[in-house]
């Protein structure tokens, strides 16, 4: 059985073993903190893109 030691009095490298025993990830999830962007505001990549795929061709009938 080990003695007890309160964290501040451990050793640098006893601290850092301990604190990755604490630590756990995310899973799916990602911590970064998201805005969503403002819609009134002057998007320049999305002013670039004048073709969005939808057009139809036009084929002029033969006769």
């Amino acid at each position: 059985m080990e003695k007890f030691v309160p964290f501040e009095k451990l050793s640098k490298k006893e601290k850092r073993k301990q604190n990755r025993l604490k630590r756990s990830t995310w899973g799916a999830l990602s911590p970064v903190t998201r805005r969503s962007a403002n819609p009134k505001a002057y998007n320049r990549k999305k002013a670039q893109r004048p073709d969005d795929g939808d057009a139809v061709p036009f084929d002029f009938p033969e006769s």
